[in-house]
């Protein structure tokens, strides 16, 4: 693998202020896996820079990359070649343990499927990721009931998953993923589940979150929630096809 020496930027007045908003650059980023005889090359290099506060959504037909790359963007799984930095860390030849702590302090996740605990109440699913950060129980508690009032479910608190709405539970994931107040939000289909009034409102809580200046990620194949972001990414064969800028 090449070095990872960040690059440098480019010379001029707003030179050193661009290079701070960068959230992920990404240069010649390849992943392969073998099955049997058979080389699969899912990215074939992906050169990508994302600024801080960006909306951007990655677009792309079954078998276009676009879960290998959410992959190697959530820190879920490492490149074979190519480099990757996140807010200025280089990740790519990082080991287990040290991917384990970007993803606990710079990435947030919300999936389709939710994954709360089944037990456990919206407040302690909330602060869970706090638990592995070390943070006292006092201040876990007051961090997740804000973040629970921010996706307004403040008054939902101690309620189940079970006693809660698709689009509740949702809500409750999304303030999971923001309680550690992470760099980037990664969200993979995450209107896969809900029904397309409360996928409305997801979105337009992602929209909330954007203009409060957090960076989202939104990996789907609907179009019409592509068309929330401020960005699109179209994978291909493994290759951004095209990177286009929707009107707001």
């Amino acid at each position: 693998m090449s070095t990872t020496t960040q690059p440098q930027p480019t010379q001029g007045p707003g030179a050193a202020r661009d290079i701070a908003n960068v959230i992920i650059r990404v240069e010649g980023l390849r992943k392969e896996y073998t099955m049997g005889s058979e080389v699969v090359r899912a990215l074939r290099g992906v050169d990508l820079t994302i600024q801080r506060n960006e909306y951007v959504a990655v677009m792309g037909p079954s078998g276009s990359g676009k879960s290998t790359f959410m992959n190697l963007i959530g820190c879920l799984d490492v490149p074979s070649d190519g480099q990757y930095w996140l807010n200025g860390q280089p990740v790519a030849g990082m080991s287990e343990n040290a991917l384990a702590r970007i993803r606990n302090r710079e990435l947030g996740f919300v999936f389709q499927s939710f994954n709360l605990l089944p037990r456990a109440s919206a407040l302690d699913n909330v602060a869970l990721p706090l638990i592995y950060a070390r943070v006292p129980k006092k201040e876990r508690r007051e961090r997740a009931a804000a973040m629970l009032d921010k996706v307004g479910l403040g008054a939902r608190k101690d309620h189940r998953p079970n006693e809660l709405s698709g689009g509740q539970r949702q809500r409750v994931a999304i303030a999971r993923a923001l309680v550690t107040q992470p760099a980037l939000l990664l969200a993979d289909e995450p209107t896969g589940a809900l029904d397309s009034r409360t996928g409305e409102e997801i979105m337009a809580l992602f929209g909330e979150l954007h203009t409060q200046g957090q960076t989202l990620m939104v990996v789907t194949h609907e179009a019409d929630i592509a068309a929330h972001a401020h960005r699109v990414l179209f994978l291909k064969d493994g290759v951004i096809e095209r990177d286009e800028r929707n009107q707001h």
